[in-house]
């Protein structure tokens, strides 16, 4: 496992500090801020620590309610609202400086046999054929804004490799469609919550910007301002974020100086295993 991978993994672990109390760090991507999946991870690693293992998460919905600060720890308080036979639901708050910064509920499923149908994944090339998140950084390097330089050329843990990708710099209109394959730079064994807690971190890379893509408007550019609102995810199959996974977003609506975008995770084989949905803030700034 590489470094940066590894230093993620142990990210999403925490430090138990009372029974129902967990302590988190945070990485520094140079938005000034915590990344919003790192919290969705941190909460959700909390809450799975508290259910017994025979149940996994099914699904969450998260509220984010301030900025994160990267240079300071974030203590997660979970409450065991509830353990029935077969389903367990937690509620997650996320602390710094004796403010909530984040909300979470999830509820957890024990693994059962049912009706099976789902939708197919639309067709789009595979990864091998596409260029990598950071390959297309680096044709832009000079403009790239000095604190996110680093962290944008260097080894990452996660590998995202856009279908269509965009110009931040200089973005052209698109229809509000985006399709993002991505997977952990390297094997990460087989503890199935681990897996979960990673594509719960993923799952926020590009997915808000999907609502900017018809206007031609980009979170790099600094008269806009952007932030995640709400944040909801259902677990339908196993999966493993160290194979391909392809999050395909859309966004149906923006309205009122917010952006709405669903998604849906599909694995090689064509299954869907997870689904998304997100709204956010994009608002123009006064100039």
């Amino acid at each position: 496992m590489s470094q940066v991978l590894a230093e993620l993994v142990e990210l999403l672990s925490l430090e138990r500090i009372e029974e129902n109390l967990f302590r988190g760090q945070s990485q520094d991507l140079g938005w000034g801020q915590v990344f919003g999946g790192q919290v969705l991870g941190q909460a959700l690693s909390a809450a799975t620590q508290t259910v017994p293992v025979d149940r996994a998460v099914h699904s969450l919905q998260a509220y984010f309610l301030r900025p994160g600060a990267v240079d300071t720890p974030i203590v997660y308080d979970v409450d065991r609202s509830r353990d029935g036979q077969s389903f367990a639901t937690r509620h997650v708050v996320a602390i710094q400086k004796g403010k909530p910064i984040f909300h979470l509920s999830a509820s957890f499923h024990v693994e059962e046999e049912g009706f099976d149908h789902a939708a197919a994944m639309p067709p789009v090339p595979p990864p091998e054929r596409l260029a990598s998140e950071s390959d297309l950084w680096r044709r832009y390097e000079s403009r790239i804004p000095p604190p996110m330089r680093a962290r944008v050329l260097n080894d990452r843990p996660i590998e995202l490799r856009p279908v269509d990708p965009v110009d931040v710099f200089t973005p052209d209109q698109k229809p509000p469609e985006h399709a993002l394959w991505m997977k952990a730079a390297a094997p990460i064994g087989d503890d199935a919550a681990l897996h979960r807690y990673l594509l719960a971190y993923c799952s926020d890379f590009g997915f808000m910007t999907t609502s900017l893509r018809p206007h031609g408007a980009s979170w790099i550019d600094g008269s806009l301002q952007t932030a995640s609102i709400d944040h909801v995810m259902w677990f339908h199959r196993s999966f493993r974020i160290d194979d391909w996974l392809l999050h395909v977003m859309e966004s149906p609506t923006a309205a009122g100086g917010r952006g709405f975008v669903r998604g849906s995770f599909f694995d090689r084989q064509g299954r869907l295993v997870a689904s998304t949905a997100q709204e956010g803030l994009i608002r123009r700034r006064p100039r």
